[in-house]
């Protein structure tokens, strides 16, 4: 038996008045997720547990079947799994954005989150320098993924109150500043690597080219390591993990999966769609099952664009899903969960705590057409709502009947 989970991360939305009061997974065309929707079990699921913020660290330790209020503890511990920053049970990780205010001083707004998208390597010139002259003491920086990089606080405090800066678009920054114990020492780095970004030579040249600077550091996101079983020792699987986020790679170090590398995947809208589900398929050749991880949606989700929302849902349908399913049949017994982690809705540009549309889909129980579509309407219509979105895990692994005992 094979296993496939397909993941298009904040895929699902609200209805919007500019497509007719259709949800962009309605006036998406994705005939491959329809296709699982209408044969396989359907429904609602919710993957961020109440009392949780609705991040892609909780939504997807769901996905991979872990209880966050068991496991969680935080996201950034994950992305240094990711990226091989060891911790030790006193040190706290967190998200090292760069970020693009506008205005100064009491009167800065959140312009973008994402530092206008600066590659990676301007990042690492610039996180190398952060660590050069605001490192030591306990306080370490580490160069990631485009503006996703990270800070180590050895030692350090981790009870405090902070918020993610892409919740904060085109909000002025001062009531949503890092509150409680040690906060303080947070928000002097984030005040010192102002006047270090001000004059780097990265942010010079972005000027020259008219693009958006790096003019400051968010740190968000903060936790401990935590302590999870792999799903071999649950389930006895061997399995890979695809994505060009940190947080994913992390939480698939965590549950054992080795990161498949993928040339020219981003985690944003020019990534290597087909390559993804090539390079799945090819995994499943030596393991039991792989974990494919499409960002693309929810950055256009957060970016409010609703036309790049529908083409990155389109291409994920067209170049993962239907690359995967079409070269499933080279094995006689497969299954396959879809779904994304959280909405992210184009009119909050930010994620929400709703339940998403999932399939689960068997090879061998395949069911005679409902001739209901991937979106959140027709998945309501369906009457499931599996509560707990981690059991759904048990569904895929054990098949049909143990989650409908465990998840209904």
């Amino acid at each position: 038996m094979k296993y496939v989970i397909l993941q298009g991360d904040g895929m699902a939305d609200d209805p919007i008045e500019a497509l007719g009061g259709k949800t962009p997974l309605q006036a998406a065309s994705t005939p491959h997720m329809d296709w699982l929707a209408s044969h396989g079990a359907f429904g609602l699921a919710h993957t961020i547990p109440e009392g949780f913020p609705p991040g892609s660290d909780v939504g997807n330790m769901s996905i991979l079947g872990y209880d966050p209020a068991r496991y969680h503890t935080g996201r950034s511990p994950l992305e240094a799994a990711s990226m091989g920053v060891s911790l030790g049970p006193q040190d706290i990780a967190f998200r090292c954005n760069l970020v693009t205010l506008r205005e100064v001083g009491d009167d800065s707004i959140m312009e973008d989150f994402t530092a206008g998208h600066i590659s990676s390597g301007e990042a690492a010139e610039i996180v190398g320098d952060l660590n050069r002259h605001l490192g030591g003491n306990g306080i370490e920086f580490h160069p990631g993924v485009s503006y996703r990089n990270l800070m180590v606080w050895r030692g350090g405090m981790e009870g405090m109150t902070t918020t993610p800066p892409h919740d904060i678009t085109d909000q002025k920054i001062r009531t949503y500043l890092p509150q409680g114990k040690g906060a303080d020492k947070v928000r002097d780095l984030m005040k010192a690597s102002e006047a270090l970004l001000a004059q780097h030579p990265v942010n010079r040249a972005r000027q020259e080219a008219e693009k958006r600077k790096a003019t400051t550091i968010w740190l968000w996101g903060q936790g401990r390591a935590p302590k999870m079983p792999t799903l071999k020792q649950r389930f006895g699987i061997e399995g890979g993990v695809i994505s060009a986020v940190d947080i994913i790679n992390g939480l698939g170090v965590y549950a054992g999966l080795e990161r498949v590398r993928v040339p020219g995947i981003t985690g944003y809208l020019d990534t290597n769609y087909r390559g993804k589900g090539e390079y799945g398929l090819r995994a499943l050749e030596q393991m039991d099952l792989i974990f494919i991880h499409v960002e693309a949606p929810d950055e256009a989700g957060h970016m409010g664009d609703l036309e790049k929302k529908i083409q990155a849902i389109e291409d994920f349908d067209e170049k993962v899903v239907g690359t995967v399913i079409r070269g499933m049949d080279r094995w006689p017994e497969w299954r396959l969960l879809l779904l994304p982690d959280h909405p992210t809705p184009i009119a909050l540009k930010t994620h929400s705590s709703d339940p998403v549309p999932f399939v689960l889909f068997s090879s061998v129980e395949r069911k005679n057409s409902n001739g209901l579509g991937f979106n959140e309407a027709d998945a309501k219509k369906t009457g499931i709502v599996v509560k707990k979105a981690f059991t759904l895990i048990e569904g895929l692994i054990k098949g049909k009947e143990s989650w409908t005992e465990t998840s209904l």
